[in-house]
Order: structure tokens, then sequence, then C-alpha cells
């Protein structure tokens, strides 16, 4: 099935990064959202520059995109940050925007893309977390955050059914930056243990290319060691 125009947030880096080359290389056209800019092979024309956490201004991005693309056949959710620590320990401030960014940034952007879909009869995918499904000590904000896309997905896919597709995918930890800015204590300790993004990717690429009616529903993926699975 061809993929059409498939709205990518979190497209600058990580996972994201790894789904805009899969997107292009299958045919199909990325588009971005994102902080920062993502690289040459995504056109000016089809990336916004937004915070996520200001779900306003990321309505505002998707519409603005889908002006320029003429429509939307996919959306894939897959930016996220975190915040670690004991909840007492860390600022308010940062534990909210990990729940801002990670699930009313993916509700705002699903919202605004659910028009364009509907026409497309096109397929949202939802990345959440093994810590979605697991919750562990000094991870409040994202495990929060993860739990809420998981029941937020499966809403979704009983409220669009014969509409839009809705794919949740769940990851395990993968080899990407998202841990650089961590201290040591919060870091995997194992790097060989951690998926590749472009792996995550070429599955999130299968659940895309389902037909109309067809529907992968929920997917795990992670390394065959993932300590947060089962």
């Amino acid at each position: 099935m061809e993929l059409g125009t498939i709205l990518i947030t979190g497209g600058a880096s990580g996972l994201g990064a790894a789904l805009v080359h899969a997107v292009h290389a299958a045919g199909g056209r990325a588009a971005v959202l994102d902080k920062a800019a993502p690289d040459a092979r995504v056109p000016v024309s089809d990336f916004e520059a937004v915070d996520l956490s200001d779900t306003r201004a990321a309505e505002r991005a998707v519409a603005d995109v889908a002006e320029r693309a003429g429509g939307l056949d996919g959306v894939v959710t897959a930016a996220g940050i975190d915040s670690c620590g004991a909840l007492d320990t860390v600022a308010a401030t940062d534990w909210e925007r990990v729940v801002q960014v990670n699930l009313l940034g993916t509700a705002a952007v699903v919202r605004a893309a659910l028009p364009h879909l509907k026409t497309s009869r096109g397929r949202v995918v939802t990345i959440a977390s093994t810590l979605g499904v697991k919750a562990v000590g000094d991870a409040t904000a994202y495990c929060a955050s993860k739990f809420g896309v998981v029941g937020f997905t499966r809403a979704l896919a009983a409220e669009t059914a014969g509409q839009v597709g809705v794919t949740l995918v769940i990851p395990g930890g993968m080899n990407t930056r998202f841990f650089d800015d961590r201290t040591e204590q919060y870091r995997p300790q194992d790097t060989s243990k951690l998926n590749s993004p472009h792996d995550v990717a070429s599955v999130i690429l299968t659940a895309l290319r389902q037909p109309p009616g067809c529907e992968i529903r929920e997917l795990v993926v992670c390394h065959e060691e993932e300590p947060s699975w089962p």
C-alpha cells in the first residue's frame, strides 16, 4: 500500500528521524513537527518548527503542514521527553512539561489531524513505551504520560473504528540521544541491549502500510533482554 504523506512529530532526531528515512525509502512523503530542523531529506515546506508543549501551536502547525501537503495519510507521534528523579525532587515545571509534550501534545496533534485522516482513511500511530504498561520509580512523569498515551490510543481506536486506522506502538529502550542529558544513574548500563531506532521504524512502517479495514491495534517491540518487559 502506498504511504502518501506521513506527519511525524519529533522527526529531527531519534526514532522520528529514523522514521523519516524509512518513509522516504518506501516512496512516501514525510512531514515533520519538531523544535529543531530535520535533515535535508525534508523540504522546508514539509517542516514546521513548534514546541509541542504548546498544544494550540501544535494544532496550528498540523493545519499548516496539511494545507501545504494537500492532506495527510498518516500521523506518527514520535516526539517524547523525560525528566528523571523522585517526584519531590523534579521541578514542577519540568515534570509538567513531560506530560504536556508526551500526552497533551500527542492528543493535540491527533485532534488536528483527524479531519484529514478521515478523508484519506489514514492511520494514527502513537508511540507509548514499555513504561506505559510497567511502572518504575523515579519516572512518575514519564510513566504518567505514557500510561496516558496507552489509554488515549485505545479509546481513540474505539471512537474512530471504521473511519481511521489506529495503532499503538510500545517500544523498549532505543539507542538514541534520548539518554544523553541524564545523570549516570539514569542512563542504560549496557547500550548493546537497546534496539536500533531504524528497526523500530521498520515495524511502524508495517503498521502504516496496512490497508483500510486491516488493523494492527498494538505492537510491542523491544530488545530480547529489555529490562522493563514483561
